[in-house]
């Protein structure tokens, strides 16, 4: 993972970005009517299918697997967030794309802490 400024922003902006379209999307579709296991599922696959798309401008400025990786896995989480988040009440579209950009800066983290502990050990491997 890239830890200049610049790109780490873009992932920043990537994710964030994806979080809200997923979240507002997962609560156009998704409600109080769902199983909350189906929606997670089906929240699952809405979300990389709609992270595809909306990162193509991101990969051109940032770089493919730079963006990708963490975008989709937040395209997955928020999707699976948000969906079962409607089905057990009314959502907001406003609340739906908060959460799907807490979910998108989540995952960021996760992934940023995951590649540092594997960097770590990768040292220890290799030499």
């Amino acid at each position: 993972m890239e830890t200049r400024p610049y790109f780490v922003l873009g992932d920043v902006l990537a994710n964030s970005v994806v979080g809200a379209l997923v979240g507002l999307a997962s609560a156009a579709v998704f409600g109080p009517g769902w199983n909350m296991i189906i929606a997670m599922l089906a929240g699952m696959v809405l979300g990389m299918v709609i992270s595809v798309p909306a990162l193509l401008g991101f990969v051109v400025l940032f770089g493919a697997m730079e963006v990708m990786v963490p975008a989709m896995t937040t395209g997955m989480v928020a999707g699976m967030v948000v969906s079962m988040s409607a089905t057990m009440g009314d959502l907001s579209f406003a609340s739906a794309a908060v959460l799907g950009v807490k979910s998108g800066l989540g995952v960021l983290v996760a992934i940023y802490l995951a590649n540092a502990v594997v960097k770590r050990r990768a040292a220890l491997w290799t030499t």
